[in-house]
């Protein structure tokens, strides 16, 4: 018997008639997936190391193309496992092991605190996030928690709508933020919205930005619609929505937006940047936005 993370442990004796057990295999002890196995069982969400006896069958989970039968007693091992993924391949993380990822490690939170928060083996996360996992809904749940989310946020629901469209809280509470509230929810750096003037009229643009020295600083085009800030006064803007809880907060930033021409101001930007644009493409011109005013706001519940 061999199996992988994610694969379903299924118990059952129909010369018996004992009842019928499942689990997921949330931790591997040999690295040819060979028992024994940990198992999250589906009727106790406790997780036991499990001997299998000849009772017992392994569910392999496949995405895609290859997918194959589960094993049963008495089949050919080397036919169950052939289509299997093997575990010495290179990772191919899917949407769901991304999103995971990525919120753990903006949160700073390394994978044995996450999966002590989400109650499950270590190993098995390191296996949602670098393979193509389906997880149980139960697991997504728990790391939904763990990471402060929501399941439809792991799972990219939503992906192509506008935020905000949840019910509005029962009693919200609206207050100001300080402009130390404000200068750590910008942090240093993120996606933020720069509204200019145009010749075709106002306009509001996304782009990736850095906080340096207390200024706004993104990457463009010369030709762009951001790059029509420089020399004028700009409005420049971040918000953040949590759809599960319907609150959220926005700060604004108000000030004169010039170019950075100097070399060595230039090469210090680059040097400190987090990450390239995500449109792509030649973006080398940096646009510097230095605030005179800065405000924001917290929609949340009134015993907040």
């Amino acid at each position: 018997m061999r199996a992988h993370l994610g694969d379903q442990l299924v118990i059952e004796s129909p010369t018996t008639g004992a009842t019928r057990r499942d689990g997921e295999i949330v931790g591997l002890h040999h690295a040819d997936g060979t028992p024994p196995y940990d198992v999250r069982w589906s009727d106790t969400d406790e997780v036991t190391l499990v001997f299998p006896g000849p009772d017992a069958h392994v569910r392999h989970v496949e995405h895609g193309p290859g997918a194959h039968e589960p094993s049963r007693p008495g089949m050919d091992e080397s036919v169950a496992v052939s289509d299997t993924t093997p575990l010495h391949e290179s990772p191919n993380p899917g949407d769901i092991g991304r999103r995971v990822a990525t919120e753990r490690k903006r949160q700073g939170l390394t994978r044995a605190e996450t999966a002590r928060r989400a109650r499950m083996a270590p190993d098995y996360l390191a296996y949602l996030e670098e393979r193509q996992a389906d997880p149980s809904l139960g697991s997504l749940i728990r790391l939904a928690d763990a990471l402060g989310t929501s399941v439809a946020a792991l799972r990219g629901g939503g992906i192509d709508l506008p935020p905000g469209q949840g019910q509005a809280l029962l009693h919200p509470q609206l207050r100001d933020l300080s402009p130390d509230e404000c200068r750590a929810r910008l942090s240093t750096h993120g996606l933020g919205r720069v509204a200019v003037s145009t010749p075709d009229g106002p306009a509001v643009v996304p782009v990736n930005y850095e906080v340096i020295d207390d200024a706004i600083a993104f990457r463009t085009a010369p030709d762009s619609t951001p790059a029509a800030a420089v020399g004028t006064d700009v409005a420049f803007e971040v918000d953040h929505v949590d759809e599960a809880m319907s609150q959220g907060w926005s700060v604004l930033v108000v000030g004169p937006a010039r170019v950075a021409t100097e070399p060595d101001a230039v090469r210090r930007l680059a040097d400190r940047a987090h990450t390239k644009p995500w449109a792509g493409g030649e973006r080398e011109m940096w646009v510097l936005i230095q605030p005179t005013r800065l405000t924001g706001r917290r929609i949340s519940p009134a015993d907040q």
